[in-house]
């Protein structure tokens, strides 16, 4: 009985470690700047985030500084190339890989193919009062880019880090069109 105990924890503590890991950078992607014409990496772990947070003394950036400190990191690779194919489908398989465990559901799909332009945003936990982490993968003919949140997020603050450490801007609440003059 002993025995059986002792396999069954060499079987199930490995199990569980792989449901729970982290999101990492895939390697090759660090091999895409060699290739690219313009590159821009963020890494920003706990540490550099609490040191971030320091030089965010404007008002504009209370809500930003305040969201960064419950935060574990940011990390962006965007690579612009001058050629399409400069980048295959198998280095973004390689982010894709590690957002198909159950703990990350893909919340956002789209793909054009008149343009080549694809995004897709995986969230990672199971409270629905907050996101335990966020992927975005951005992929365009010439371009690449990946963004990853690791820690605790509101949904409201996905808006609020926009322009922030690299991070593309988004637009969560759209601006209402004027209505055109003479229209009723």
């Amino acid at each position: 009985m002993k025995r059986f105990g002792i396999a069954l924890l060499l079987i199930v503590v490995p199990a569980i470690g792989a449901l729970a890991q982290d999101f990492k950078m895939p390697v090759n992607l660090d091999r895409l700047a060699a290739k690219a014409s313009e590159t821009t990496e963020v890494t920003l772990n706990g540490r550099m985030l609490r040191l971030a947070e320091k030089f965010m003394n404007d008002e504009d950036d209370v809500e930003a500084r305040e969201l960064v400190k419950k935060l574990k990191g940011i990390y962006v690779r965007s690579f612009q190339f001058d050629s399409v194919g400069a980048y295959s489908d198998a280095d973004v398989e390689a982010v894709r890989s590690q957002l198909k465990s159950p703990a990350w559901e893909k919340v956002v799909n789209v793909r054009s193919k008149r343009d080549g332009q694809n995004a897709e945003i995986y969230f990672k936990g199971d409270n629905p009062d907050r996101i335990d982490g966020l992927v975005i993968i951005a992929a365009d003919p010439k371009e690449l880019t990946v963004v990853h949140i690791d820690g605790p997020l509101d949904p409201s603050d996905i808006e609020k880090l926009g322009g922030q450490f690299g991070v593309p801007k988004v637009e969560a609440h759209p601006k209402s069109k004027p209505a055109k003059a003479g229209a009723q």
